[in-house]
C-alpha cells in the first residue's frame, strides 16, 4: 500500500471510478473539500493531524469542483463512503439546495461549508459563522458584540455567515458592502429585526447595505471599527486590496478571511495605517475545529491542528 499524500487533488472524473482511483491509497479517503480553486487550501494539512491525533484511521482530501459539478459531485459522495465534506468558495451558497438537511445554522446564514454522511443523506450545517466569532476572540482579545462591523463582499457565503454571527451576537453595528447591493438587500431585510434596539450614538443606522464605491465606504468608515474581507481579493499575490489604503485609519481593526504565508495587501495597508489587523488562518483553524466536531461528535485536537498548519 502506498500513503496518498495531501497534496494530491481530485476531480468529478475521479469520482465517477473512485474505487478504481484510490484502490492503492491507504488510509482510505473518506472527507474531503470541495472548491474552485481549491489548490490553495490547508484544510488536508489540518483535518489529517487530528485524524491521526484521534488513530481515526482515514484521509481528508482536495476536490478540484467547478461549479457546474457539484449536483453531480454530490450525488456520487452520496453512495461513497464517505464521512462528511467541506464546501469552500465559491460551492457555500449554491450547497444549501443541494443537500437532503438543512440544520439551522445553514438555513440562518443562507450558506453550507460542513456536509455530514448520515444513511447516505447529505446533512448540510455552517461553521464558519462561530469559527469567525471564535477567531476574531483569539486574534483580538474582543468579542463581536462590542463592535462596528464592516464586510466587504456581503454577498458570497462567507460573508452571510459572518453577518449572521455579527447579528446573532447583536454587534454595535453592521454594514454590507457588496458591488450588487440587490444581492444583500433581501438578506438585510433578514437581519433587521437583530438591529431594532438603538444602541449607537450619531447619525448612523444600526444596519446598512452600501454599495462598493469609495465615497459610500468613506463616510461609513468613521463609525466602523472591524474591516472584515470576505471576498476572494488577495488569493493572489497580485490581488489590489479590496478596500483603498487611504480609507484605513488606526482605530480600525482588519480581519481578512483570506490566508496566506505572506501578508495580502489589505493586511499591508492595514500596517501602513497603524491599524491591527489578521488573516483567515484562525477562522480556517475554529471552523475546522467545529467541523471535525460535528462529523465524528467530540472535541477537535485543536492544538495539533493549529500546528499543522503554522506558517
Amino acid at each position: 500500500m502506498t500513503e496518498q499524500t495531501t497534496t494530491d487533488r481530485y476531480t468529478l472524473a475521479d469520482l465517477e471510478r473512485w474505487s478504481e482511483v484510490t484502490s492503492d491509497v491507504d488510509p482510505p479517503i473518506r472527507l474531503g473539500v470541495f472548491g474552485d480553486p481549491v489548490a490553495h487550501s490547508l484544510s488536508p494539512q489540518m483535518q489529517n493531524a487530528a485524524l491521526r491525533g484521534y488513530e481515526i484511521n482515514m484521509q481528508y482530501a482536495r476536490f478540484h469542483i467547478r461549479p457546474n459539478e457539484l449536483r453531480a459531485a454530490l450525488g456520487l459522495v452520496r453512495e461513497l463512503d464517505f464521512v462528511g465534506l467541506n464546501l469552500t468558495v465559491p460551492h457555500k451558497i449554491a450547497g444549501l439546495t443541494q443537500v437532503d438537511v438543512t440544520e439551522e445554522s445553514a438555513s440562518c446564514c443562507g450558506a453550507v461549508n460542513t456536509v455530514r454522511l448520515h444513511a447516505k443523506k447529505l446533512m448540510g450545517s455552517n461553521t464558519d459563522a462561530e469559527g469567525f466569532s471564535r477567531a476574531v476572540r483569539s486574534e483580538f482579545s474582543i468579542d463581536l458584540r462590542d463592535l462596528r462591523v464592516m464586510i466587504l463582499g456581503a454577498g458570497g457565503g462567507t460573508g452571510h455567515a459572518i453577518a449572521w454571527q455579527c447579528a446573532l451576537e447583536n454587534c454595535e453595528r453592521l454594514v454590507l458592502v457588496n458591488r450588487t447591493l440587490a444581492k444583500t438587500s433581501a438578506f438585510i431585510d433578514q437581519l433587521r429585526p437583530f438591529f431594532a434596539e438603538p444602541r449607537v450614538l450619531g447619525p448612523v443606522a444600526r444596519i446598512e447595505a452600501v454599495p462598493w464605491d469609495e465615497t459610500a465606504m468613506r463616510t461609513q468608515l468613521a463609525y466602523i471599527d472591524l474591516i472584515v474581507n470576505a471576498t476572494p481579493l488577495g488569493m493572489n499575490a497580485s490581488n489590489p486590496a479590496p478596500i483603498p489604503a487611504r480609507l484605513l485609519a488606526p482605530h480600525h481593526i482588519v480581519f481578512d478571511c483570506v490566508y496566506h504565508a505572506s501578508k495580502t495587501a489589505l493586511l499591508r495597508a492595514a500596517d501602513e495605517a497603524g491599524a491591527r489587523g489578521a488573516n483567515g488562518l484562525s477562522m480556517l483553524l475554529h471552523q475546522g475545529a467545529l467541523s471535525f466536531s460535528v462529523w465524528f461528535n467530540r472535541e477537535a485536537p485543536i492544538e495539533a491542528m493549529r500546528s499543522a498548519i503554522a506558517f
